[in-house]
């Protein structure tokens, strides 16, 4: 068994123009959104190890809100998820693989969390 770094940010809120209750509302969706990054690790952490061996949890949060291009009308939330995806991998060739899962807030009636996990590998 290989040795596996998993980054996550979970539970971040963002407003997205997607699918029909923007297209319908003209306003954003509430989405909600759990970024996982799969990252090759070094062979040990150490307290002085640099935070270069590592990756900024703040990309996680860029890629699922400021990466977004602000006015376009993602008809799918999955669209939205491919583009989290790209960015991430654009970002540092060291990420091997990231899934997002993206809970759609708006429309949920009873607690339920509707929504997609999308996770693409590195080609």
């Amino acid at each position: 068994m290989t040795d596996s770094l998993i980054l996550e940010v979970a539970d971040f809120e963002h407003d997205v123009l997607t699918g029909i209750y923007s297209e319908e509302t003209g306003k954003p969706q509430p989405l909600r959104f759990t970024i996982q990054v799969a990252m090759k690790p070094i062979d040990r952490y150490t307290p002085d190890t640099p935070l270069t061996e590592s990756k900024n949890y703040m990309d996680l949060k860029f890629a699922a809100s400021d990466a977004l291009p602000q006015g376009v009308h993602f008809k799918l939330i999955e669209a939205v998820a491919d583009h989290v995806c790209e960015t991430l991998f654009l970002q540092d060739a060291r990420i091997q693989a990231v899934t997002v899962k993206i809970v759609k807030l708006a429309i949920a009636e009873a607690g339920e969390k509707i929504g997609i996990t999308l996770t693409r590998q590195r080609r």
